[in-house]
C-alpha cells in the first residue's frame, strides 16, 4: 500500500487549488481593508463637533433668537426655484424687519454644498441667485443683521417649494 502512495506523482504547492484559496482569504480582507482606509483619509462627513460644551452653549442662546422672532410675530414664506430663492416676511409690526437678511441653506450632512446670502428687500420681500439645490432635504435658517431673531425651515426637494415658517407653531 505505500509503494501504490509513493508512485502518485505529486505537483507542486503553487499549482494546487487550495493554497490559493486559503491565501485568498485573508488577502480579500487586506485589499478590503485598505480600501476602507482610502474612503476614510479622503472623505469627512462633517458631523463630529470638537467642543461639545461649546456648541451646547451656541444652541442655548439660538433657542432665544428663534424665542425673539416668535415674541417680534414673524413669519416667512419661501418660494425655492431652481436658481432664486424668494422670501416674504411677515410681521405684526413692519418696522422690525430689516433691509437686509442672512440666509443659510444648509445641507444635513453635506457640509460642501452649503450656501450663505445675504439679501436685500423692503416691505419684507426679499429675493436673491443661489446656486441650484440637489435632490433632498435642506434646511433654511433666515436671521437679521445684528442676529437677534431667526427663523428655521426645512424643505424636501425637489418636491416641497414653497415653505411657510413660522416659530409659533413649534
Amino acid at each position: 500500500m505505500s509503494a501504490a502512495l509513493n508512485d502518485k506523482s505529486h505537483a507542486p504547492w503553487y499549482k494546487q487549488g487550495w493554497p490559493w484559496f486559503l491565501i485568498a482569504l485573508p488577502a480579500t480582507a487586506v485589499v478590503a481593508g485598505v480600501i476602507t482606509l482610502v474612503i476614510a483619509v479622503k472623505t469627512w462627513d462633517g458631523l463630529v463637533v470638537d467642543d461639545y460644551y461649546k456648541e451646547g452653549r451656541t444652541i442655548v442662546k439660538t433657542i432665544g433668537r428663534t424665542e425673539r422672532a416668535k415674541e417680534l410675530g414673524l413669519s416667512a414664506k419661501l418660494n425655492i426655484r431652481t436658481d432664486v430663492l424668494r422670501i416674504e416676511i411677515n410681521d405684526t409690526d413692519l418696522k422690525d424687519i430689516p433691509q437686509q437678511i442672512l440666509v443659510s441653506i444648509t445641507h444635513p450632512t453635506r457640509e460642501g454644498a452649503d450656501q450663505h446670502l445675504v439679501l436685500s428687500g423692503h416691505g419684507g420681500v426679499f429675493e436673491g441667485a443661489m446656486s441650484p439645490l440637489s435632490t433632498g432635504r435642506w434646511l433654511f435658517q433666515i436671521e437679521d443683521e445684528s442676529r437677534t431673531w431667526r427663523l428655521n425651515g426645512a424643505a424636501y426637494l425637489p418636491t416641497e417649494t414653497e415653505v411657510r415658517i413660522d416659530p409659533s407653531d413649534s
